[in-house]
Order: C-alpha cells, then structure tokens, then sequence
C-alpha cells in the first residue's frame, strides 16, 4: 500500500467519523490523550489531582502512540482534548475535514523528534544520498513523518525511492534495533532506543535553520470547544500553572520524580528529556510567533509539503478557524 493510500484512508475515516461526534462529554468526566514516554509538567498537576479540582470533574486519562490515534479518538468522540498532538498529524485530519481546533502550544521540542540512520550503514548528512532503496520506519501523519520529508528533501533524496513502512515509535525502535529496517523516525523513549544503534543526519538546531520547527499543541473539536469554553479554559490555566512551576528550578527536586512515574520512565531519562523541551508562557504563545499567526502559517507549509509529497490530495485555503485562543485568553485572566 502507497504513503498516500495508507494516510488518505486514515483521513478519510477521521472524516466521516467527525460527521457524527458526540459533542458533550460524559456527564461529570472527560476523557484527555496523552503519550506515555513523553514527560512534561502537566503530569505533575494529572497526579495531584489538580484538573479534577479545578475542572470540578472527574479527567479521565487515555495514552497514545501517535497525534494521528488522537485525532481518531478525538473524531469518534471518545476524547475531548489531547495534550501534545503534533501539528503534522492535527493538519492531516483538519485538512480531511475534521473539526479540530489548536487551544494552547503544548511544548517545542527541535531535539527530541527526529530520524536515526542505522549504525552498520555509516550514512551521515554528508552520503544522505546512499539511502535510496533503504527501509525507514516513519509513523505516517506526524511531526516525525513531516520532519522526515522535509529532510529527504533537503538531502535531494526521492522518497518514492524508499521502502517506507508505516510503525509507531516504538515498533520503529525495536526494528531498528533488531536490524529490520535502515532507518527510524520518532520521538521520546523510542528516539533514545533508537539512537542507541544509529545516528542522526541532522542536530535539533540544523533542522531550525531548515525551517523545520517541531511543536505540539493541546486540541480539541471545535465542536466541544463551542459547548464547553470554560472547561477548556480551566484546563489550559492548570496546564500553564504547571509550566510555570516547572520554570522556576527549585521545583525540580520535588516535581521530576512525579513526572518521571507518570511518564513511565527513570528519573534520569525524564530530566534529560525535559532538558531539550521549551513550554511558552501564555503571553508567548498568545503573541505573532504562535497562535496570533504564526502557528496558522506553519500548518499551510506543514499541508504544502504533504500535498507536493502526495501525502493528502488537497490543503485548506488557511487554517485559521482551526486555532482558537478564547479559551487560553480566558485562562490567562483567571
């Protein structure tokens, strides 16, 4: 099956699943995605009990392994909000024509998402071109695959040219580990895994200078966002409390070893992938660099560049109905 038939089939389910979402969640509750192995300081007020404080409701928590089962679970209305999901996968279902809407900019990460060439190969940024007919595990629909694309296309290599097999980042780690595939995409543990058998062609910050931003996003339909404002607002404040506490360093010592159970890793891998993350202030994400435009002209180039790699047949004219900052707005005055 191609690249294109696999995602377009994925798109076009989240579609007509959308159709007939159930707008409200359960009386009392609702339900939140997440990913495992993806630390970060909201898990910190998730074990406090803190959302279901000031939510004044039960939060029920579901993990992931990709932003596009986000956007399924989102479209069948079995979640409500998703904490993380990377901008490619929310284009590929708003660009489906799913309602999804960008609430907050969860976390910016430019080292902790990328592609491992395995270590027998020897390849580097500088023989990029020796991996034509290479095996590469890519979760399709994702920041990974997005940065992946944007890579092969600096490097001038074809991605018609490569085996391209669609896995999430931990069974694209395990292949990679056991010699089953050439190269691996992904993020967090899996990423760390994988890095143990290869190496990356470009550093976070070549990948920047390329244009290549990687950053997540907290959404949810638009849909529930229209009937239930002030439970997304009260959401997103925790959120940013969170962040805020997890700025200041002194706080470290007594929220790393909660993040890191939450997360289901050590606390020394925890700090160190919590070291290559940045969350912005709510007046950073409020401000043109994010939601006031540029997170809007981001996801254009994001559906551009999987429209020319024959990903998706077709873009949105612009994507700014799909962010929506009252809810943050609001979270800020409270």
């Amino acid at each position: 099956m191609t690249m294109k038939r696999m995602m377009m089939g994925t798109a076009a389910a989240l579609a007509m699943v959308g159709a007939g979402q159930v707008h409200a969640a359960a009386h009392g509750s609702i339900t939140v995605g997440y990913f495992l192995e993806w630390p970060m300081p909201f898990e910190y007020a998730k074990q406090m009990g803190t959302y279901d404080e000031a939510l004044g409701m039960t939060v029920n928590w579901v993990s992931f392994d990709t932003g596009t089962a986000m956007s399924a679970a989102m479209a069948s209305g079995d979640v409500q909000l998703s904490v993380s999901q990377g901008v490619p996968p929310f284009v590929v279902a708003a660009s489906a024509g799913q309602d999804l809407q960008v609430l907050d900019v969860a976390v910016s990460y430019s080292d902790n998402d990328n592609c491992v060439v395995a270590e027998a190969l020897e390849i580097d940024k500088d023989s990029a071109d020796e991996l034509v007919g290479k095996k590469v595990a890519v979760p399709l629909g994702t920041a990974a695959h997005y940065g992946f694309l944007k890579q092969m296309s600096h490097f001038g290599v074809d991605v018609a040219s490569l085996d391209i097999v669609d896995m999430a980042p931990p069974d694209g780690a395990a292949a990679i580990a056991q010699g089953s595939v050439d190269m691996f995409c992904g993020w967090g543990g899996s990423l760390r895994r994988a890095k143990e058998f290869g190496n990356v062609l470009l550093t976070g910050a070549e990948k920047e200078e390329l244009g290549i931003l990687v950053f997540d996003v907290t959404s949810a339909p638009a849909s529930w966002v229209a009937e239930n404002s002030d439970t997304a607002a009260k959401f997103l404040k925790v959120t940013a409390d969170a962040n805020a506490m997890w700025a200041d360093a002194a706080n470290h010592a007594e929220m790393l070893p909660v993040i890191a159970k939450d997360a289901g890793m050590s606390e020394e891998d925890t700090e160190a992938t919590l070291s290559t993350f940045i969350f912005p202030t709510v007046e950073e994400q409020l401000s043109p660099k994010w939601l006031d435009g540029g997170a809007q002209e981001f996801m254009k180039g994001v559906a551009k560049v999987f429209v020319d790699a024959g990903s998706i047949d077709s873009a949105l004219p612009s994507y700014a109905d799909n962010v929506n900052t009252g809810p943050l707005t609001s979270a800020e005055e409270m």
